[in-house]
């Protein structure tokens, strides 16, 4: 077996090794700027060439925090991963000899560079013939709603925001997902970030004034806009921000112009990012008109609010490219990581 390190997180394995008996079993991984989710699911022979509709079931779930290593550094994103891949094999009574694929898909892994630099330490970790892959937590998120399919898009807004997208002959583009700094304006991050300026130009008299200034101070039991300055810099992570976006959404609902206003710009931007994706890959023809899948992933656009920013993405989406077939995952991105493993054993089998 591969190195044991960090403090003894593999140390489970050494009663049950005494044990026996694993069967074969495929990992896949979520990695989220909010959190880490691991599944552990057996690998079950095909007698065809295709998945099954629904997919096999999930002996062990595990979760940890953020595994962006852009917003926690590499070290402790690291440390979080194999925590979680750890913690998930323990759960399942399993080791990793009995593993025969990991897939971590996780924000953050932006460049060639980073893929092969992830790839390379998860090697390190499991037996030589375990056969691992890396990629973007877009990629999972999109198997999770084409049940291990690269085909189409995905558009994630949670508390990041990417748009993803491939074509049936391996093509591949994005579209957002640099990052706060760099403009993920239509995330959570984004959202929440915007109502906070509002409320500090409102108080400065440069701005509006709007129901966000009383409704975020007491979500945050603070007295005055004033101590917004310190309550962000002291700790300025991104999930933090993000929270705050439900408090938006409540006062859009209520009527409020600046949040509507915010909620609006949101929209545009995240159907910016698909249409970008769309249009470079042509994914919806020349036309426009083509049948192609949207998987919509993300605490924003979930559809249990009058204010559906999800809806409205689609009806932005739909004027121009009115093929676009939105679905919403009835499994987890981690499942759709499991499932893209299962597809790298079949395919190098």
């Amino acid at each position: 077996m591969k190195r044991d390190r960090n403090g003894g997180i593999w140390d489970f394995e050494h009663e049950m090794a005494a044990a026996g008996g694993d069967q074969d079993l495929i990992l896949g991984l979520d990695g989220g700027t909010t959190s880490t989710v691991c599944v552990c699911m057996p690998v079950i022979p095909l007698t065809d060439n295709h998945l099954p509709s629904d997919p096999p079931p999930v002996l062990a779930r595990a979760v940890a925090g953020c595994s962006n290593h852009n917003s926690v550094g590499e070290t402790a994103a690291k440390e979080t991963l194999e925590h979680v891949m750890a913690d998930a094999l323990s759960k399942a009574g399993s080791t990793r000899s009995a593993v025969r694929a990991v897939c971590l898909a996780v924000s953050g892994v932006n460049h060639p560079t980073d893929q092969q630099r992830i790839l390379d330490w998860l090697r390190a970790i499991f037996p030589n013939d375990v056969r691992c892959s890396v990629h973007n937590d877009a990629v999972a998120a999109m198997a999770s709603g084409t049940m291990g399919k690269l085909h189409g898009c995905v558009l994630i807004a949670g508390t990041g925001t990417i748009a993803y997208g491939y074509t049936e002959d391996g093509r591949e583009a994005r579209a957002s997902g640099a990052g706060p700094i760099l403009g993920d304006w239509g995330s959570g991050y984004g959202i929440a970030a915007m109502a906070l300026t509002s409320i500090i130009r409102a108080y400065d008299g440069r701005g509006p004034q709007t129901m966000l200034t009383s409704s975020i101070l007491q979500e945050l039991k603070l007295s005055s806009p004033d101590e917004l300055i310190g309550w962000t810099y002291a700790d300025p992570s991104w999930a933090r921000i993000a929270a705050l976006v439900p408090v938006v959404v409540s006062c859009a609902e209520a009527g409020d112009e600046v949040a509507n206003g915010i909620l609006l710009n949101a929209v545009q931007e995240l159907a910016s990012s698909v249409k970008a994706v769309v249009c470079r890959l042509g994914l919806c023809g020349k036309d426009g008109k083509d049948s192609c899948p949207l998987v919509m992933v993300g605490g924003v656009l979930e559809a249990d609010r009058r204010w559906d920013i999800g809806q409205e993405v689609i009806s932005c989406i739909s004027k121009e490219f009115p093929g676009m077939r939105p679905i919403r995952p009835t499994v987890e991105p981690a499942v759709g990581a499991a499932l893209l493993a299962w597809n790298f054993i079949k395919e190098q089998s």
